[in-house]
């Protein structure tokens, strides 16, 4: 939990137990997740604690939020110390088990947008079969 405490230090975010708790959960985590799927994990943890650990990890820089069209917000972990930048890289959306993988080895390319335009969040899901579904 030390590295983990450093961690949290470092992006402004004091360490509390249900800090340290929900930044493991998600560092064990190989899919994003959704606050359904944390409260499973909490079970005796009030909603609203996990809510607002999930939105001060997000807005610190720990996690990020994906859409990926299901209608449900769904999370995953940033890890800057394994040199893998959250920013600009793609989703995967499995149709067959619902699941949401960060691609964070495929970055999206650079959009030139018209003059004017001003982009404020960018994201990319590719919708398909994953590795695990398709069997290979």
């Amino acid at each position: 939990m030390d590295e983990i405490e450093k961690l949290l230090k470092e992006h402004h975010v004091r360490p509390t137990a249900m800090r340290l708790l929900m930044y493991k959960f998600l560092h064990e985590k190989s899919v994003a997740v959704t606050l359904n799927d944390i409260e499973s994990g909490f079970d005796k943890s009030e909603r609203t604690t996990l809510y607002r650990t999930i939105k001060t990890f997000e807005k610190n820089g720990l996690v990020h939020q994906i859409d990926d069209g299901t209608g449900v917000a769904k999370y995953a972990l940033d890890e800057p110390e394994k040199g893998k930048s959250q920013d600009l890289h793609l989703h995967f959306h499995c149709t067959i088990c619902n699941e949401t993988i960060c691609l964070t080895d495929h970055k999206i390319p650079h959009i030139s947008l018209p003059k004017g335009f001003i982009t404020e969040d960018m994201n990319l899901v590719l919708k398909g079969i994953c590795d695990k579904c398709s069997g290979d």
